[in-house]
């Protein structure tokens, strides 16, 4: 009698006698359990990956302090260039890092995480180096702002969409260490583009860091790859789908799932808090300067809100697989939102209902608690997913949820810099306060909807707290 093996081939049973115990478990080890070795090199290739493409679009307020100082000098790219068009450079940037995510998800699916990420990075480093050569302020949105932001989403969202698949008990912790690669090159890139700057030009500032891109994110994007058994499910649901015209069909989120609370709740956290966290990162360098701190000092801000990141996305990245990861991520939600309102909204009142002392005092501090509790968010919201919605529905709920933050993004910090007026936002602190209660309101609206996440998730399971 005879009967098929796993590739489909008639064999009998004397021609392919069945494997040992021994050896069946052999081949499970080797193929579905990945060893710790693995872990180590997914990590590592994620945490490069987000050092190199986040870590620079991060430290945009670099660029946004030489911009608005050239905005005040004749004959450059942005004389007489307003705060809020100048912001849009980098809103774009991190925009586009998210909106692209339901295509590039799909990529990711039907070709494999790898290609979409080297691809990123070359495309990351052309944006770049095409910037530095632009002469008009249409051309740094095109190129800076556009460029740059597709390549950031082609590196950044198959990325944070690998790592989850490859952990379980840990994988808050490992998502943190991951996601720490852009709070690391947060500190490391401010100095560092502040330093090539101020010796060979803004514009050589941006061909060696397109230059890197270009060399390391593909290095990096090589080793980031489906873990097997989650490989094996998307094989299954790729059946059918043609390599060839599949590029242009984007996965919708299953209605069922699309109508549920759930997803209605973590949709409109996602856009709120997008809408609210980019403006203190792109205004940290341009606050400092208003409060009277010099160029190098005031990108300095930048550096230490990275450094308390970096250090905070793996404490909290461990917290969240004790006490669970949307009981972190609603803290960490509401903590970014007090130190708006405590720290930074009493700091644009220095020089007159406070002292300018008092004012750099509490400007420090909310740099330091933005920083730590701020960007926590971004890698707890992907480490939850795969629990609220099931590993079958991971790949479609995590990309329309990154086109929801792109689209936050989108119109949150733009529509804010418009509350700083003309070329006022390196001169003066008084003009923060109305871009300060917008910011602190969308956090603490962006909080409500975590919590209300967190109440879902807990229907049906009791008195469970660790969720």
């Amino acid at each position: 009698m005879k009967e098929k093996d796993m590739c489909g081939a008639n064999k009998t049973e004397r021609e392919a006698p069945p494997p040992t115990p021994t050896q069946t478990e052999s081949q499970e080890n080797s193929t579905s359990e990945p060893s710790d070795f693995h872990h180590v090199i997914i990590v590592a290739a994620g945490f490069i990956t987000m050092f190199m493409t986040c870590g620079i679009v991060f430290s945009f307020g670099v660029y946004q302090a030489i911009y608005e100082e050239m905005a005040k000098e004749s004959g450059t790219p942005f004389t007489g260039t307003s705060s809020s068009i100048i912001s849009l450079i980098g809103t774009l940037s991190i925009a586009l890092m998210s909106m692209g995510g339901p295509f590039v998800s799909a990529w990711a699916k039907l070709y494999g995480p790898q290609p979409i990420i080297m691809f990123g990075g070359v495309v990351f480093g052309l944006g770049c180096i095409l910037a530095s050569l632009s002469e008009y302020i249409w051309e740094f949105e095109l190129t800076h702002g556009v460029l740059v932001g597709i390549g950031t989403c082609m590196a950044y969202v198959p990325t944070m969409s690998v790592c989850p698949t490859w952990f379980n008990k840990r994988r808050g912790l490992a998502m943190g260490i991951v996601i720490s690669g852009s709070a690391c090159g947060g500190m490391v890139w401010p100095p560092v583009l502040r330093a090539i700057t101020t010796q060979i030009g803004f514009r050589n500032a941006l061909r060696i860091s397109g230059c890197l891109n270009v060399l390391f994110v593909p290095i990096s994007g090589y080793a980031l790859r489906w873990e097997p058994k989650f490989q094996a499910k998307l094989h299954e649901q790729n059946a059918g789908i043609s390599k060839k015209t599949g590029w242009a069909k984007v996965p919708l989120v299953n209605w069922e799932v699309a109508k549920s609370k759930k997803f209605v709740a973590q949709a409109l956290g996602c856009f709120l808090q997008s809408a609210g966290y980019s403006t203190p990162l792109f205004f940290f360098a341009a606050f400092a300067r208003s409060l009277g701190y010099s160029v190098a000092m005031a990108d300095n801000f930048i550096t230490i809100s990275n450094a308390a990141n970096f250090v905070s996305r793996i404490v909290i990245g461990y917290a969240a697989d004790k006490l669970g990861r949307l009981n972190v991520l609603y803290a960490t939600t509401v903590m970014s939102a007090i130190a708006t309102f405590a720290l930074w909204l009493p700091a644009t009142f220095a020089g007159t209902t406070i002292t300018i002392k008092a004012g750099e005092v509490l400007f420090i501090f909310f740099v330091i608690f933005y920083g730590a509790f701020g960007s926590a968010y971004i890698s707890l919201f992907p480490a939850s997913l795969i629990e609220l919605f099931g590993v079958q529905h991971f790949t479609s709920v995590n990309g329309a949820l990154y086109l929801i933050r792109g689209m936050g993004a989108l119109l949150g910090t733009p529509l804010t810099g418009l509350l700083l007026p003309g070329q006022s936002a390196l001169s003066s602190v008084s003009v923060y306060w109305r871009a300060t209660i917008t910011a602190g309101v969308l956090l603490f609206a962006a909080s409500m909807a975590t919590l209300w996440v967190r109440i879902e998730a807990s229907t049906g399971r009791g008195r469970a707290w660790k969720i």
